[in-house]
């Protein structure tokens, strides 16, 4: 069985989630992403030796104390910022917890499961690897003896498996609607809706008025306001 150590890089909580304004207000764009951390914290905890939060956010620092977890400050970047964020984890992780699988979770993954992490850790494989729906990486776990640069971004997934590939990692995949779905549009916030009960994610949505119902249009979910007609 791995040992994990669990990576989750977190963008600046004041320019979190911009594709879902105007739907929501700056506010609750934050605190949508405070809750879904508090979400994947609080699937993961048990199951990972430790979690380290990388961010170049003093704010998230301070979230991160809050919640008991470990934090990396992001160092000065001039591109790739996601990807070189990873890199000050990582490296910070090997020196202080040689010899673990490292898991990395986007921050924005309010629906995976224990039995995820589960799964992950029951996987003799050298790389896992989950999609995101459109393409791209919302689970990563590679083992930490490897040199393994990771692609995120646009069609990351195919970009992980080639660096494998080029590496000859065993791989192993986890195909999951609830680990592929991350929250970037209102019709997203539908789904959360839909499949999110019990989640910190599901209740502040709720709390703030966020509804659900079909839709013959063109989008397949009517995501709104309950005092929007």
């Amino acid at each position: 069985m791995k040992d994990l150590i669990a990576i989750i890089p977190v963008s600046s909580f004041n320019e979190s989630k911009t594709r879902l304004s105007p739907f929501l207000t700056k506010d609750e764009r934050i605190e949508l992403l405070k809750v879904m951390l508090k979400d994947i914290i609080h699937v993961v905890r048990s199951e990972v030796e430790e979690i380290v939060i990388v961010s170049k956010d003093i704010n998230v620092k301070s979230y991160a104390t809050k919640m008991n977890i470990n934090f990396v400050h992001e160092k000065e970047h001039e591109d790739n910022f996601l990807n070189n964020a990873i890199h000050d984890a990582i490296t910070e992780v090997k020196l202080n917890f040689p010899n673990r699988d490292i898991l990395i979770l986007p921050s924005d993954i309010p629906l995976i499961k224990k039995q995820h992490i589960t799964s992950v850790k029951n996987m003799d494989n050298d790389l896992i690897i989950s999609p995101s729906k459109g393409g791209g990486t919302n689970l990563l776990c590679f083992n930490s003896s490897y040199d393994y640069e990771t692609q995120f971004g646009d069609m990351s997934y195919f970009k992980h498996l080639n660096v494998a590939n080029e590496l000859n990692m065993s791989i192993n995949l986890i195909e999951s609607f609830y680990v592929s779905l991350d929250m970037n549009t209102p019709e997203d916030l539908g789904e959360l809706l839909l499949h999110g009960v019990g989640t910190f994610s599901f209740d502040f949505l709720r709390n703030i008025g966020i509804i659900v119902n079909g839709s013959h249009g063109k989008e397949r979910l009517d995501v709104r306001r309950k005092d929007e007609k």
